[in-house]
């Protein structure tokens, strides 16, 4: 937001899990159906992972995990999400029950759409599922079905840890970002922050262990470091002050637990003093991504008078 000065921000890594598959004709006497989970209203999984908002990946998992236990339930196609660094908004797949147990899949559907637009009620309200037939194909083998559902529904997701020393900042947490299908491979992507190290490492590794527990390979990217907070940075005491002067009110200083190009400046060069401001933005990395054109203004003054005041 503008009007929001930051002094810190969360290191990040990604986990990508790669679970081999095959298919089958689907047993005889089964039937096609194609559940969409829709609405929700995603945002950045660094700023927006502690409003409690809905997955559409571990939504529609959970379902067809009870499924697939009681109804024994096989996954034709899974797709959710799409980048590693957004709350996915959307999933859908089609999956394959016996026929005779239509009829109850339909009856479990409306019972956890029920329960799951009561758990969303007030934080995606828009959340929608669909449930409608679909046109026969090959299935994922039965084994394969149950280790991905169980991934899926398994792997740790939403916050780990809230900060002891800045009340109110997310300290640790995993984004469950998407589910694809190639030719070969159930690509699952994760992505892990945190202002601590250490920490950022030991949530890759707990979603790591429940890849390879499901028999997926695992693979992390090089990540990208935090930024420690300092108060009493010179560059912070000018810009605060500029803003006072400027807009005649306190602008707020904050840390982020999304990540801020800073933590990679940092790392290069170590003596660096740093700031990061901007306009107001809304629905960064969503479809929705949007700027407040009146903040760029004020931003454009503070940054021009911080410059001539350095």
């Amino acid at each position: 937001d503008e009007g929001e000065l930051f002094i810190g921000c969360a290191g990040g890594i990604d986990t990508v899990a790669s679970l081999p598959y095959s298919t089958e004709p689907a047993p005889a006497g089964y039937k096609f159906f194609r559940v969409d989970v829709t609405g929700l209203k995603g945002g950045h999984s660094g700023d927006n992972i502690n409003d409690g908002l809905g997955n559409s990946n571990r939504i529609l998992a959970r379902l067809l995990w009870q499924a697939e236990r009681k109804l024994a339930l096989r996954v034709a196609r899974f797709d959710g999400g799409n980048l590693r660094n957004a709350i996915p908004r959307e999933a859908w797949a089609v999956v394959a029950v016996p026929e005779a147990e239509a009829d109850n899949f339909a009856a479990m559907f409306e019972k956890f759409y029920a329960n799951v637009k009561g758990e969303y009620a007030l934080t995606d309200e828009a959340l929608t599922m669909s449930l409608r037939e679909a046109e026969p194909s090959e299935v994922v083998t039965a084994d394969t079905t149950h280790r991905m559902l169980c991934a899926v529904v398994g792997v740790p997701n939403g916050v780990l840890a809230m900060s002891a020393s800045l009340a109110g900042l997310v300290e640790t947490s995993t984004n469950l970002a998407s589910v694809k299908f190639t030719d070969t491979d159930i690509i699952i992507t994760t992505s892990q922050r945190s202002s601590v190290e250490s920490a950022k490492y030991a949530a890759a590794q707990a979603v790591e262990s429940v890849f390879e527990l499901a028999g997926a390979k695992v693979a992390h990217s090089d990540g990208y470091p935090g930024w420690t907070p300092s108060l009493k940075s010179h560059i912070l005491s000018v810009t605060s002050q500029t803003y006072k002067r400027l807009f005649d009110t306190e602008a707020k200083v904050r840390a982020i637990h999304a990540g801020l190009e800073c933590g990679l400046f940092l790392e290069k060069c170590p003596e660096l003093d740093m700031v990061s401001f901007g306009p107001t933005l809304r629905g960064v990395h969503s479809p929705d991504e949007r700027l407040d054109i009146p903040s760029v203004d004020k931003f454009w003054k503070l940054l021009t008078e911080v410059l001539a005041n350095i």
